[in-house]
């Protein structure tokens, strides 16, 4: 899990209903509204909870298809287009250098000989990352950067912010951190529209996870109770003092599709580490010295790698229909074109299309339509579920997707989605 963009338009609408009131400090405006998103968030994590465990989201996910998921896990990637090299050409002489090694030494050099195989296409990405980091540590430390734009060392510098110094040894994060929540209702209901939005970014995500790694397509069940644990995930994240919900990590899914490395397990110990930067700041703040551009860099690779996934689900459809040519091209044009106005829109306006007198409604509403994965599973699930649904069966790819939407259908779906360390045998599979 991730931290989900789609939260930054209620966050910025509680933030501005905030602006104008008075303040002994503006660390007290801070703390303030740390409060309102932190008692938006718990409430709102309720909806994710509901629509989860309900199984409301597991029967809505019962009319995907093939041709509706395509859309959707394409736009899951395209969608971030802009945190690929429009970020990186903000530093491209650590950028640029960061994307070819990594090109050519995890594609290239490790088909020289096959002991180099497995070891450069499970730890190319490290190596790179440690290689171009240091050059970018020597291009600081050699003042390359003492006499450019305020933005350049912000982007280029691995010294910004002096985040080695300010950062505390040992701090470890408990509940209510900034106080007890405050609740609004405007605030809650303009949270729920992220929380809707990041169910189905995670939904988009979920599927192209399990392509990359072998899966049978995750069944209903396991949609439902995946969106039922993020809620529980959003839940934590209020009461903690998180600023925004999770959403499921597309940069960990490109991953997977990397390095090829599909075990849970090194989710689990991944999970430790990062507990351990959590609350070890020196260690986390060493870290978060990289460069941006160097992500960036990286996600031009794995960000690519969930829309080439996203397009692989078209094998299992009629390529030739031209009923599912329009499903799939008005479904994925609009999944880009719609975001991208509500974008543009708010950039120039300073608020988006959406602009009634309801702050919540208008949160809502330009919270899903600024999300590509939402619009495209809105759009593309309408089509292919009214334009002739029942006479193109075949042609949707039913006859292959159906088998593993139960939970007593394919038996390979148990190996897949079992629950990990005996929890099945722990608990009533009623309340799994």
């Amino acid at each position: 899990m991730g931290s989900s963009f789609a939260f930054v338009i209620p966050v910025a609408a509680i933030i501005r209903d905030f602006s104008d009131s008075v303040f002994n400090s503006e660390h007290d405006r801070f703390v303030h509204t740390m409060r309102a998103i932190q008692g938006a968030l718990i409430v709102s994590s309720f909806f994710n909870i509901i629509i989860g465990y309900s199984k409301a989201w597991g029967t809505y996910s019962r009319l995907f298809s093939p041709v509706s998921i395509v859309p959707v896990v394409c736009v899951v990637g395209l969608g971030l287009f802009q945190r690929g090299f429009p970020m990186l050409a903000q530093c491209v002489e650590i950028g640029l250098p960061m994307l070819l090694l990594l090109v050519i030494v995890q594609q290239y050099l490790k088909r020289l000989h096959e002991r180099t195989y497995v070891i450069l296409e499970r730890f190319a990405l490290l190596m790179c990352v440690a290689i171009v980091w240091a050059f970018a540590a020597l291009l600081t430390v050699s003042g390359a950067y003492n006499n450019v734009g305020e933005q350049t060392k912000i982007n280029c510098r691995t010294d910004k912010s002096h985040l080695m110094s300010a950062a505390t040894w040992i701090r470890i994060p408990y509940p209510f951190q900034w106080g007890p929540p405050i609740f609004r209702a405007s605030h809650v209901f303009g949270m729920m529209g992220a929380a809707l939005v990041s169910s189905a970014e995670s939904t988009g995500t979920y599927f192209a996870a399990a392509r990359l790694s072998g899966a049978t397509p995750p069944p209903a069940h396991v949609l439902t109770r995946s969106i039922g644990l993020q809620g529980v995930g959003m839940l934590l994240n209020g009461i903690f003092g998180a600023a925004v919900g999770p959403t499921a990590s597309v940069e960990n899914v490109g991953l997977l599709g990397l390095t090829h490395v599909g075990s849970r397990r090194v989710v689990q110990i991944s999970c430790l580490f990062m507990f351990f930067f959590s609350i070890f700041g020196k260690f986390g703040a060493f870290f978060a010295s990289i460069p941006l551009p160097i992500f960036a860099a990286i996600y031009c690779v794995l960000f690519g790698l969930v829309t080439a996934t996203g397009i692989s689900f078209i094998q299992f459809a009629n390529n030739n229909s031209m009923r599912n040519l329009y499903v799939l091209g008005l479904s994925l044009f609009l999944g880009i074109s719609v975001p991208q106005y509500f974008s543009n829109f708010s950039n120039q306006a300073g608020h988006g299309p959406v602009n009634t007198d309801g702050g919540w409604f208008n949160d809502i509403i330009n919270t899903i339509f600024s999300s590509p994965p939402t619009v495209a599973l809105l759009v593309g699930t309408l089509l292919d579920n009214t334009l002739d649904a029942r006479r193109y069966v075949e042609d949707r790819g039913l006859g292959w997707w159906i088998p593993f939407q139960h939970r007593n259908g394919d038996v390979r779906n148990d190996e897949f989605y079992s629950y990990p360390i005996r929890i099945s045998e722990l608990v009533p599979s009623r309340f799994l």
